[in-house]
């Protein structure tokens, strides 16, 4: 089976013939893809911050701005390095899978370092270390992920399928964030305080079972799909950022990824300060870490349908509106212990699942109108950009979640926070998130325009003008 790119070279896509047809093989071996990338993405996530503040001793405010300009690099060297993958051609292994091969073990061996603590040296001794060693496992992250998010439009070039591995990849992340969210806050902390210790062995096992996804997904997936004629391109940048600049969904699902980005991970790193002080229940993470992959699993079966029904746009805009709603009431709900908090709070992480859920879908959707404006197919530039607004989006929640923390009074010091520093924790982990989900849901509502008609009519147009070059 061949399909045809509008590309002034003429290139084409090509499905190899010898290879076993695409299946579950497939689908687990990218399952297990973000499964070993999300063992110490999540765990950075939700849990770097405290272990810098609260074991490094640096402010949250510094942390912050280290998180901010350490993930704008990180950013960069997305798009940077999503331009060198196009420029590759294909080996024996496929154009994307020997990276994720290469790149996987000094990956996690950063990953490791970030959570070695050298007693007996100067805070500036551990400021150094801790930027160094975190801009180091970033720009690594990159040269793993930007592959492995590429590597789904050469698996299959059947869209559907593409949908499938979206929401296996979900699924994968939702895996390694059951096991960081519900193991980690048991082994993390000793009498409600974080260890060092406890760090560095939790850091070791997960690089080990991350190392082993790792190899299951280089195994398991096969890349069908190369470009003919494709070695030794050149890149045409002019006319590839032109097509970016009027790609208007593209801009509007980076916006809202940007935002829903900050949002997602200002409220992994509040939480910690919310149920280790507000509460005084840091352990009470684990259940609200487990409560919040079961809503996803409860979301994944009824994707399908509903997008089938109302469309991607039409169901991801519901469900936001759902968790804006319901954090919106728990800031109006201060006196809820922890329990109830999360018993509530469920409800906004089942609605956001949707969002989480579809956006890979969305991805292939802007995928697919670039090379509708420009004639080109540049799966991993495209996919770099998009991962270039998640970066910014996670430096922006680093860097206001560090301020943000400093900003209401938090002070690592002393063994109970003041009433005005627990106020302000409550009202970063239940109205900012409110705040934030209001302005995606207006986003896709008004501003994205990629409805549920207007994609069945690329998906037509698209076919029309392929045949056309044929």
């Amino acid at each position: 089976m061949s399909q045809t790119v509008f590309r002034a070279s003429k290139e084409t896509h090509v499905e190899r013939a010898t290879v076993h047809p695409f299946g579950w093989r497939d689908k687990l071996g990218y399952l297990f893809g973000d499964f070993g990338n999300d063992f110490f993405f999540i765990l950075v996530s939700s849990f770097l911050m405290v272990y810098y503040t609260d074991i490094f001793h640096i402010s949250a405010a510094t942390v912050g701005l280290m998180f901010l300009i350490a993930r704008l690099w990180d950013a960069v060297a997305d798009v940077l390095w999503g331009r060198f993958i196009d420029t590759r051609s294909s080996g024996t292994n496929g154009k994307f899978k020997p990276w994720i091969f290469r790149m996987s073990f000094p990956l996690v061996l950063s990953g490791v370092l970030m959570f070695v603590k050298i007693p007996g040296m100067s805070n500036g001794f551990y400021l150094a270390y801790a930027f160094i060693t975190y801009l180091v496992w970033g720009t690594l992250y990159s040269t793993v992920n930007i592959p492995y998010g590429s590597m789904a439009s050469v698996i299959t070039s059947d869209p559907v399928e593409r949908t499938t591995l979206s929401t296996f990849r979900t699924m994968g992340a939702m895996l390694a964030g059951l096991i960081i969210n519900v193991v980690g806050p048991l082994m993390f902390f000793v009498d409600n305080k974080a260890d060092a210790g406890r760090f560095l062995w939790a850091a070791i096992i997960f690089g080990l079972l991350a190392i082993s996804c790792y190899m299951a997904c280089y195994k398991l997936s096969t890349e069908r799909i190369t470009l003919s004629g494709s070695s030794g391109t050149k890149m045409n940048a002019g006319k590839t950022i032109k097509g970016l600049l009027a790609n208007k969904p593209l801009i509007w699902i980076l916006v809202a990824s940007l935002t829903f980005m900050v949002c997602f991970m200002l409220i992994g790193a509040v939480n910690v300060y919310l149920f280790k002080d507000y509460f005084g229940n840091a352990k009470a993470l684990s259940l609200a870490g487990f409560i919040q992959t079961i809503t996803v699993f409860i979301a994944i079966p009824m994707v399908k349908p509903l997008v089938a029904k109302f469309g991607k746009k039409e169901t991801a805009a519901a469900g936001i509106l759902l968790a804006v709603v319901v954090y919106a009431l728990l800031y109006f709900l201060p006196q809820l212990n922890a329990i109830q908090f999360i018993a509530v709070s469920s409800v906004a992480m089942f609605g956001y699942a949707f969002f989480n859920l579809v956006v890979w879908a969305f991805v292939t959707d802007v995928i697919d109108y670039h090379e509708y404006v420009t004639g080109m197919r540049e799966d991993g530039t495209v996919y770099s950009i998009y991962s270039f607004a998640r970066k910014v989006g996670q430096a922006l929640a680093g860097g206001l979640g560090g301020f943000a923390i400093a900003s209401v009074g938090y002070d690592a010091t002393l063994k109970v926070q003041s009433s005005e520093a627990l106020a302000g924790i409550h009202t970063l982990g239940t109205l900012v998130p409110a705040v934030v989900l209001l302005v995606i849901f207006l986003i896709l509502v008004f501003l994205y325009p990629l409805n549920k008609q207007r994609t069945i009519q690329l998906a037509n147009d698209l076919k029309e003008k392929r045949k056309e070059l044929k």
